[in-house]
């Protein structure tokens, strides 16, 4: 890797910039500003301090940009040459798997350091090789004549570029002696937007490949992408030939006119993603209706919510909460019954398998799914139902098959775990594990605890119950004092030999497939025979609290 110039000068304008701002801030302190501008000091007599209070901000401003680039500009030189240096790093003999490996640890620690993603990190990994690759590009970086987003747009439109074509465009913007230089405003002088602009039209204009062939390879990184958003929304793109997603956007525009009616209330705007939906989900029973997804979705909802005796929100995986009005309506609709996790009774914690088993139960599989909700990997976003589902300590080192020994991994991450020094913490029952990086640095688990569930109104917690019939609660003691001393009732004749105790069932005997297999009956409303309607459930929950429910299809019973 080349070690280019100019960086003693990068960090000498670091130090001339904080200098300048703090010259600026101590104009700026309240207690002196005010005397400092009143006597004319260095501004002259008839001063407008107001109009200078404004300017000197302005200044700041100019300044903080330019210490923004120059911090860009060490941030991608040192991302630069630590890949280098892990490089150097690596025995000369390694394999191309070994060193592959290597770089991806060095990536993931840039992204722990940063607190960015991996795709985020290895994207600055990316842009700061190649801006720093290129002198003019690094320098007018680092003296701060341009902003990151203009360096990385010369990393953008350089892709692809051959040596030859990548100097061409980088001397046609930032060499002035060059035989045809850019004329008009420098690059840095330029918004971002109207800077890309200009470099990919001469980038077209002097590309040695034909837009043919720049198309075809284009083609092949079609995809689409989901990204959640708040409130329940997401968003879904597609990354796709130029005409496929032109005649896309004219279809849903033609449908979403012709649905334009007196009693049609939604807009154009609304209509297009309703028809895109509904295309994709299936035929609905109108033009434009979404349809309920029956596609292998968990929704975990709350009891309470799901017999609509609450608001709480239902937990959608791979987005997040969703209102409890929509987790209703994809189980009412979308399901032909529950899937329930397999839990001890006793207190609605998933079943430990043990060691008797390696290979995983779809319960577990799909339990874990809930608990780590995406790759549990420090800074990974990968919530795809195709994450493995990784022993974090190895079977053939005395690793278990259970929830504390079990955690969501992307197949990246996975192989990343098998071949690097990214060590695992254990999880647990509601916790994703932390993880431990080859130089030391811990990352907490990012999955939070999930919180008690909302009660109805005029229905007490359990615990609450419990709370106001012990036996230190006053009104208990005010009562007690006054009753009589009764023996305590005789002993219950012992349980007969057909009987069990959940504890003393493995947790792998088929009996536990008929316990689970029986339908889920929703217990008598007590406030019914009262005259009080339906307010609440006052018999025990059957535990867990928390039900896991999917669409599933007849033909898997």
């Amino acid at each position: 890797m080349a070690v280019i110039s100019g960086v003693g000068a990068g960090v000498e304008g670091v130090h001339a910039s904080v200098a300048a701002l703090d010259a600026l801030d101590a104009m700026s302190v309240l207690e002196r500003e005010d005397s400092y501008l009143a006597s004319g000091v260095g501004v002259g007599s008839g001063v407008d301090v107001l109009r200078r209070r404004y300017e000197i901000r302005l200044e700041r401003l100019e300044l903080a940009a330019r210490l923004e680039a120059q911090l860009a500009a060490m941030k991608a030189r040192d991302a630069a040459e630590a890949i280098g240096f892990q490089q150097a790093m690596t025995p000369p003999d390694a394999s191309v798997q070994d060193r592959t490996y290597a770089e991806m640890s060095v990536v993931e620690e840039i992204a722990g350091v940063l607190t960015v993603s991996s795709a985020a990190a290895g994207a600055l990994v990316e842009q700061s090789r190649k801006i720093c690759s290129l002198p003019p590009v690094f320098q007018a970086l680092a003296t701060g004549a341009m902003s990151w987003q203009h360096a990385r747009i010369v990393a953008d439109e350089t892709e692809g570029l051959d040596p030859a074509g990548t100097a061409a465009l980088v001397a046609h913007f930032f060499d002035p002696d060059a035989p045809h230089p850019a004329r008009g405003a420098a690059p840095g002088e330029l918004v971002p937007s109207r800077f890309r602009a200009k470099i990919r039209a001469w980038r077209e204009r002097h590309h040695p490949e034909t837009l043919q062939k720049r198309h075809a390879k284009g083609v092949t990184d079609r995809r689409m992408e989901y990204t959640p958003d708040r409130d329940g929304m997401a968003w879904v793109s597609l990354y796709l030939p130029g005409d496929t997603a032109c005649a896309i956007w004219n279809r849903t525009t033609a449908t979403a006119r012709g649905l334009q009616g007196p009693n049609e209330p939604r807009t154009i705007t609304q209509r297009r993603p309703d028809i895109a939906a509904s295309l994709l989900l299936g035929p609905a029973s109108e033009p434009g209706k979404v349809p309920t997804p029956r596609a292998d979705v968990l929704v975990t909802v709350p009891v309470f919510s799901l017999l609509g005796l609450t608001e709480e929100p239902a937990m959608l995986d791979g987005l997040g909460p969703i209102p409890a009005s929509t987790a209703r309506k994809l189980v009412a609709d979308g399901a032909n019954s529950f899937y329930r996790i397999l839990v001890d009774p006793r207190d609605g914690a998933p079943l430990e398998i043990g060691r008797k088993n390696y290979r995983l139960t779809e319960t577990i599989k799909r339990w874990i799914r809930m608990r780590d909700a995406k790759c549990t990997f420090p800074g990974c976003t990968n919530r795809t139902p195709d994450n493995d589902t990784d022993h974090l300590q190895a079977w053939e080192h005395g690793g278990t098959t259970g929830a504390s020994n079990l955690a969501q991994l992307c197949p990246k991450h996975h192989r990343l775990k098998h071949h690097t020094q990214w060590t695992p913490d254990p999880a647990t029952e509601d916790r994703s594990p932390g993880w431990t990086s080859p130089t030391g640095r811990h990352y907490k688990p990012e999955h939070p605890h999930p919180e008690p569930t909302h009660w109805p109104p005029r229905i007490l917690p359990a615990e609450a119950i419990v709370a106001a019939m012990s036996v230190d609660a006053p009104q208990w003691q005010q009562l007690l004092a006054g009753m009589p001393d009764w023996a305590d009732p005789p002993p219950e004749d012992p349980p007969g030999e057909n009987l069990l105790e959940p504890g003393e069932l493995c947790p792998t005997d088929p009996l536990w497939e008929d316990f689970y297999a029986q339908p889920f009956i929703l217990p008598p409303d007590p406030l019914q025979e009262l005259g009080m309607g339906s307010a609440g459930i006052t018999n025990v929950l059957p535990a867990p609290d928390r039900l896991a429910a999917r669409p599933v299809s007849n033909d898997q019973y």
